[in-house]
């Protein structure tokens, strides 16, 4: 069903995104987010007022929302109507190239900083049970500017 045909309290029923879907469905073609939106205030007999102050929710909404795609454009258009490629130039190909010796040296190293992180010597753990705050000091606003 077109949504001029739709009655206010069916599109009132749907959220602004998948408004946005049909919208988008029946256009065929990207749109931007405020001629969206506009149409939307437009079928649900918004105020100028409502568009102010809800287009901004709204945009985050649409990039929130996993059926709409953002384009070069600044444009929005549905996600399943684009392709995506991901290109890999000979840079990241090397990057993701390795061998085993790598691995196994980088597992090696792993494992001996973890055994050197799990001994603790007693210099390293404070058993002083004195009172810390004891030795802090209450400093003034006027001190620190002169500090600074």
């Amino acid at each position: 069903m077109k949504l001029k045909d739709m009655k206010k309290e069916e599109l009132e029923v749907l959220s602004y995104t998948d408004l946005t879907e049909m919208i988008l469905k029946e256009n065929k073609k990207p749109m931007n987010t405020a001629k969206i939106f506009k149409k939307i205030c437009d079928l649900l007999e918004l105020s100028e007022e409502d568009y102010s102050s809800k287009i901004g929710d709204y945009y985050t909404s649409l990039t929130t929302d996993k059926r709409f795609l953002l384009l070069d454009t600044a444009e929005w258009d549905l996600k399943d109507k684009h392709k995506v490629e991901i290109v890999l130039d000979e840079d990241d190909e090397d990057e993701l190239s390795f061998d085993e010796e790598e691995v196994e040296d980088d597992e090696e190293e792993t494992e001996e900083e973890t055994d050197e992180s799990i001994e603790i010597t007693d210099d390293e753990v404070d058993l002083d049970d004195s009172n810390d705050l004891e030795e802090l000091s209450i400093v003034s606003d006027d001190e620190m500017e002169d500090d600074m």
